[in-house]
Protein backbone atom coordinates (compact mmCIF):
# COMPACT_ATOMS: atom_id res chain seq x y z
CA UNK A 1 0.00 0.00 0.00
CA UNK A 2 2.67 2.15 0.44
CA UNK A 3 4.31 1.82 -2.80
CA UNK A 4 0.87 1.99 -4.19
CA UNK A 5 0.69 5.66 -2.08
CA UNK A 6 3.98 6.52 -3.37
CA UNK A 7 3.35 5.86 -7.12
CA UNK A 8 0.35 7.80 -7.07
CA UNK A 9 1.51 10.74 -5.13
CA UNK A 10 4.53 11.12 -7.73
CA UNK A 11 1.92 10.87 -10.50
CA UNK A 12 -1.34 12.89 -8.75
CA UNK A 13 -1.94 14.79 -11.97
CA UNK A 14 -2.45 11.85 -14.46
CA UNK A 15 -4.64 9.72 -10.84
CA UNK A 16 -6.63 12.80 -10.91
CA UNK A 17 -7.27 12.59 -14.62
CA UNK A 18 -7.89 8.86 -13.98
CA UNK A 19 -10.35 9.36 -11.66
CA UNK A 20 -12.80 11.60 -13.24
CA UNK A 21 -12.15 8.75 -16.28
CA UNK A 22 -14.01 6.32 -14.06
CA UNK A 23 -16.71 8.95 -12.61
CA UNK A 24 -17.18 9.52 -16.19
CA UNK A 25 -17.36 5.70 -17.21
CA UNK A 26 -19.36 4.55 -14.56
CA UNK A 27 -21.79 7.74 -14.62
CA UNK A 28 -23.01 6.92 -18.04
CA UNK A 29 -22.84 3.23 -17.66
CA UNK A 30 -25.54 3.86 -14.95
CA UNK A 31 -27.33 6.34 -17.18
CA UNK A 32 -27.54 3.89 -19.77
CA UNK A 33 -28.32 0.67 -17.81
CA UNK A 34 -30.09 2.04 -14.79
CA UNK A 35 -31.65 5.12 -15.60
CA UNK A 36 -32.72 4.66 -19.68
CA UNK A 37 -30.77 7.70 -20.24
CA UNK A 38 -33.16 9.78 -18.52
CA UNK A 39 -30.98 10.69 -16.48
CA UNK A 40 -27.51 12.45 -18.53
CA UNK A 41 -24.67 10.67 -17.01
CA UNK A 42 -22.71 14.34 -17.35
CA UNK A 43 -25.75 14.93 -14.35
CA UNK A 44 -24.77 11.61 -12.84
CA UNK A 45 -21.38 12.62 -13.13
CA UNK A 46 -21.42 16.41 -11.38
CA UNK A 47 -23.55 14.93 -8.18
CA UNK A 48 -21.11 12.34 -7.95
CA UNK A 49 -18.32 15.25 -7.88
CA UNK A 50 -19.91 17.30 -5.54
CA UNK A 51 -20.27 14.46 -3.40
CA UNK A 52 -16.89 13.33 -3.48
CA UNK A 53 -16.03 17.10 -3.23
CA UNK A 54 -17.86 17.14 0.05
CA UNK A 55 -15.91 14.22 1.67
CA UNK A 56 -12.77 16.74 1.66
CA UNK A 57 -13.35 19.63 3.55
CA UNK A 58 -12.05 23.38 2.75
CA UNK A 59 -10.44 22.14 -0.62
CA UNK A 60 -12.67 19.01 -1.30
CA UNK A 61 -11.40 15.89 -2.29
CA UNK A 62 -7.81 17.24 -2.74
CA UNK A 63 -7.29 17.32 0.91
CA UNK A 64 -7.15 13.41 0.54
CA UNK A 65 -3.35 13.20 -0.35
CA UNK A 66 -3.62 10.64 -2.95
CA UNK A 67 -6.07 13.12 -4.92
CA UNK A 68 -4.40 16.33 -4.64
CA UNK A 69 -3.93 16.30 -8.50
CA UNK A 70 -7.24 17.52 -8.39
CA UNK A 71 -6.55 20.72 -7.48
CA UNK A 72 -4.75 21.48 -10.18
CA UNK A 73 -7.46 19.34 -12.66
CA UNK A 74 -10.27 21.61 -10.79
CA UNK A 75 -8.76 24.35 -11.20
CA UNK A 76 -9.93 27.94 -12.71
CA UNK A 77 -6.57 27.19 -15.23
CA UNK A 78 -8.20 23.60 -16.52
CA UNK A 79 -11.61 24.83 -16.55
CA UNK A 80 -10.78 28.16 -18.63
CA UNK A 81 -8.12 26.07 -21.19
CA UNK A 82 -11.47 23.40 -21.52
CA UNK A 83 -14.34 26.50 -22.50
CA UNK A 84 -11.44 27.62 -24.73
CA UNK A 85 -10.77 24.68 -26.40
CA UNK A 86 -14.29 23.76 -26.48
CA UNK A 87 -15.14 26.83 -28.03
CA UNK A 88 -12.79 26.55 -31.06
CA UNK A 89 -14.62 23.52 -32.56
CA UNK A 90 -17.37 25.79 -33.62
CA UNK A 91 -17.88 26.12 -37.36
CA UNK A 92 -17.59 29.93 -38.43
CA UNK A 93 -20.31 29.37 -41.02
CA UNK A 94 -22.65 28.15 -38.18
CA UNK A 95 -21.43 31.57 -36.19
CA UNK A 96 -22.58 33.68 -38.29
CA UNK A 97 -26.07 32.12 -38.78
CA UNK A 98 -26.54 33.50 -35.41
CA UNK A 99 -26.07 36.73 -35.95
CA UNK A 100 -28.78 39.37 -34.19
CA UNK A 101 -30.48 36.73 -32.67
CA UNK A 102 -26.78 35.27 -30.51
CA UNK A 103 -26.60 38.93 -29.47
CA UNK A 104 -30.16 39.69 -28.46
CA UNK A 105 -30.13 36.31 -26.44
CA UNK A 106 -27.17 37.30 -24.44
CA UNK A 107 -28.10 40.49 -23.26
CA UNK A 108 -31.75 39.17 -23.19
CA UNK A 109 -30.40 36.18 -20.74
CA UNK A 110 -27.83 38.40 -18.90
CA UNK A 111 -30.23 41.12 -18.05
CA UNK A 112 -33.15 38.45 -16.85
CA UNK A 113 -30.93 36.38 -14.75
CA UNK A 114 -29.44 39.66 -13.08
CA UNK A 115 -33.01 41.05 -11.94
CA UNK A 116 -34.47 38.01 -11.30
CA UNK A 117 -31.76 36.73 -8.92
CA UNK A 118 -31.57 40.16 -7.29
CA UNK A 119 -35.06 40.50 -6.30
CA UNK A 120 -35.43 37.35 -5.15
CA UNK A 121 -32.50 38.07 -2.91
CA UNK A 122 -34.08 41.43 -2.02
CA UNK A 123 -37.36 39.46 -1.19
CA UNK A 124 -35.17 37.22 0.98
CA UNK A 125 -34.00 40.21 3.43
CA UNK A 126 -30.90 41.35 0.96
CA UNK A 127 -31.49 44.71 0.09
CA UNK A 128 -28.45 47.10 0.03
CA UNK A 129 -26.90 47.87 -3.43
CA UNK A 130 -24.16 45.39 -2.82
CA UNK A 131 -25.99 42.67 -2.26
CA UNK A 132 -28.93 42.41 -4.53
CA UNK A 133 -25.90 43.51 -7.28
CA UNK A 134 -23.90 40.10 -5.97
CA UNK A 135 -26.70 37.98 -5.71
CA UNK A 136 -27.99 38.59 -9.55
CA UNK A 137 -24.94 38.61 -10.90
CA UNK A 138 -24.53 35.16 -8.91
CA UNK A 139 -27.95 33.87 -10.88
CA UNK A 140 -26.53 34.77 -14.48
CA UNK A 141 -22.91 32.60 -13.39
CA UNK A 142 -21.02 30.99 -10.44
CA UNK A 143 -18.07 33.41 -12.21
CA UNK A 144 -19.41 36.34 -12.72
CA UNK A 145 -21.30 36.70 -8.81
CA UNK A 146 -17.41 36.76 -7.07
CA UNK A 147 -16.11 38.70 -9.53
CA UNK A 148 -19.28 40.92 -9.15
CA UNK A 149 -18.75 41.24 -5.40
CA UNK A 150 -15.36 41.65 -5.20
CA UNK A 151 -15.59 44.46 -6.90
CA UNK A 152 -18.53 46.14 -5.46
CA UNK A 153 -17.11 45.44 -1.95
CA UNK A 154 -20.07 42.59 -0.83
CA UNK A 155 -19.54 40.95 2.18
CA UNK A 156 -18.01 37.59 1.91
CA UNK A 157 -21.70 35.80 3.03
CA UNK A 158 -23.13 36.90 -0.04
CA UNK A 159 -20.92 36.65 -2.50
CA UNK A 160 -21.04 32.79 -1.30
CA UNK A 161 -24.22 33.20 -1.55
CA UNK A 162 -24.03 34.17 -4.93
CA UNK A 163 -21.73 31.07 -5.57
CA UNK A 164 -23.96 28.95 -4.66
CA UNK A 165 -26.77 30.04 -6.74
CA UNK A 166 -24.66 30.27 -9.96
CA UNK A 167 -24.18 26.53 -9.23
CA UNK A 168 -27.48 25.58 -8.30
CA UNK A 169 -28.53 27.08 -11.34
CA UNK A 170 -25.75 25.01 -13.53
CA UNK A 171 -26.91 21.94 -12.39
CA UNK A 172 -30.34 22.60 -13.33
CA UNK A 173 -29.18 23.41 -16.43
CA UNK A 174 -27.41 20.10 -17.05
CA UNK A 175 -30.32 17.85 -15.73
CA UNK A 176 -33.15 19.63 -17.48
CA UNK A 177 -31.70 20.18 -20.94
CA UNK A 178 -32.16 17.06 -22.45
CA UNK A 179 -35.40 16.64 -21.14
CA UNK A 180 -36.72 19.93 -22.72
CA UNK A 181 -34.85 19.74 -25.96
CA UNK A 182 -37.23 18.55 -28.16
CA UNK A 183 -39.82 20.62 -27.36
CA UNK A 184 -37.75 23.92 -27.32
CA UNK A 185 -36.36 22.60 -30.69
CA UNK A 186 -32.53 22.38 -29.53
CA UNK A 187 -31.70 19.95 -32.10
CA UNK A 188 -29.79 22.84 -34.58
CA UNK A 189 -26.45 25.19 -34.03
CA UNK A 190 -28.66 27.98 -34.26
CA UNK A 191 -31.07 27.27 -31.14
CA UNK A 192 -27.64 25.67 -29.36
CA UNK A 193 -26.54 29.29 -29.60
CA UNK A 194 -29.40 31.00 -28.92
CA UNK A 195 -29.67 28.86 -26.15
CA UNK A 196 -26.33 29.18 -24.84
CA UNK A 197 -26.96 32.92 -24.83
CA UNK A 198 -29.84 33.00 -23.01
CA UNK A 199 -28.76 30.58 -20.15
CA UNK A 200 -25.36 31.41 -20.02
CA UNK A 201 -23.58 29.09 -17.36
CA UNK A 202 -20.70 27.48 -19.73
CA UNK A 203 -20.28 24.52 -17.59
CA UNK A 204 -24.34 24.08 -16.95
CA UNK A 205 -24.92 24.15 -20.82
CA UNK A 206 -21.64 22.44 -22.17
CA UNK A 207 -22.86 19.29 -20.05
CA UNK A 208 -26.65 19.38 -20.94
CA UNK A 209 -26.05 20.08 -24.57
CA UNK A 210 -23.74 17.09 -24.09
CA UNK A 211 -26.20 14.79 -22.41
CA UNK A 212 -28.50 16.27 -25.34
CA UNK A 213 -26.28 15.84 -28.75
CA UNK A 214 -22.28 16.66 -28.61
CA UNK A 215 -21.98 18.11 -31.87
CA UNK A 216 -24.43 21.19 -30.25
CA UNK A 217 -21.59 21.73 -27.34
CA UNK A 218 -19.34 24.14 -28.81
CA UNK A 219 -21.83 26.41 -30.12
CA UNK A 220 -23.33 26.20 -26.98
CA UNK A 221 -20.28 26.91 -25.02
CA UNK A 222 -19.29 29.60 -27.53
CA UNK A 223 -22.29 32.14 -26.57
CA UNK A 224 -21.91 30.97 -22.94
CA UNK A 225 -18.74 31.78 -22.96
CA UNK A 226 -19.58 35.65 -24.59
CA UNK A 227 -21.83 35.71 -21.40
CA UNK A 228 -19.86 35.33 -19.32
CA UNK A 229 -17.16 37.93 -20.25
CA UNK A 230 -20.92 40.51 -20.85
CA UNK A 231 -21.75 39.31 -17.35
CA UNK A 232 -18.57 40.24 -15.88
CA UNK A 233 -18.39 43.53 -17.26
CA UNK A 234 -22.21 45.15 -16.87
CA UNK A 235 -22.95 43.56 -13.30
CA UNK A 236 -20.60 45.60 -11.45
CA UNK A 237 -20.75 48.62 -13.39
CA UNK A 238 -24.17 49.63 -16.04
CA UNK A 239 -26.51 47.27 -13.80
CA UNK A 240 -24.94 48.51 -10.33
CA UNK A 241 -25.50 52.18 -10.94
CA UNK A 242 -29.11 51.36 -12.43
CA UNK A 243 -29.87 49.44 -8.70
CA UNK A 244 -28.32 52.10 -7.63
CA UNK A 245 -30.79 54.49 -8.85
CA UNK A 246 -33.43 51.90 -8.30
CA UNK A 247 -32.88 51.23 -4.28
Amino acid sequence: MNLIQKVISANDFIFAFLTVGVIMYVSYWLSKNITNRKIPGAAIAIVAGLALAALGGEKGIANIPIFSGMALLGGAMMRDFSVVATAMGANYTEIKKAGLAGIISLLIGVFVAFFVGGTIGYTMGYTAVQDFTTIGAGACSFIVGPITGSAIGAGSDVIAISIAIGVVKSIMITIGTPIIAKQIGLDNPHAAMVFGGLIGTTSGVAAGLAATDPKLVPYGALTATFYTGIGALLCPTVFYFIVQSIL
